[in-house]
């Protein structure tokens, strides 16, 4: 065969091996594949580039169905500051400690938070599951979780 023929079959199989570049000295693929360490979406073959694990580091992972890059959330149990670090999107209160934790959502798809039960002290009707923090007398300051009272279930004080 003649060098004519050749060279045309030499540069569709250059072609062919995808692109490439140089970098001091090194030949490095210019998309990185599914699981591959990455910074950003541009680096991926899928471009999708985020996390897959507590761990920060991000890594090549597939698009969804809907052509959407979702990363890696925490499970129940993790703590948490805020929704959107949850898989189940519900970031909260899950007992008398302070500390938030990934939860999983009601049958009605709601986030709710742990509440104190009766005659425990609180700041704020929130905090009760009676919803009703009230000062049990005029004399001491400090509040505590009541049952709502009256024929209407109100927060009345005493």
């Amino acid at each position: 065969m003649s060098v004519t023929v050749w060279t045309p079959l030499l540069l569709l199989l250059l072609l062919w091996a995808g692109p490439t570049f140089q970098d001091k000295n090194m030949r490095v693929s210019a998309y990185k594949g599914i699981g591959e360490m990455c910074r950003y979406n541009s680096e991926c073959q899928s471009d999708c580039c985020v996390t897959n694990s507590l761990n920060p580091q991000k890594f090549c992972t597939a698009q969804t169905v809907f052509l959407e890059c979702v990363p890696w959330r925490k499970p129940n149990g993790f703590l948490c500051e805020e929704n959107s670090e949850c898989h189940s999107n519900c970031c909260i209160r899950t007992s008398s400690s302070p500390g938030l934790f990934c939860s999983s959502k009601t049958f009605f798809m709601q986030c709710i938070s742990w509440r104190m039960p009766e005659g425990a002290v609180c700041q704020h009707h929130l905090e009760c599951w009676s919803l009703c923090c009230l000062p049990l007398s005029e004399n001491n300051p400090s509040s505590r979780c009541t049952k709502r009272t009256g024929l209407l279930a109100l927060c009345l004080p005493i």
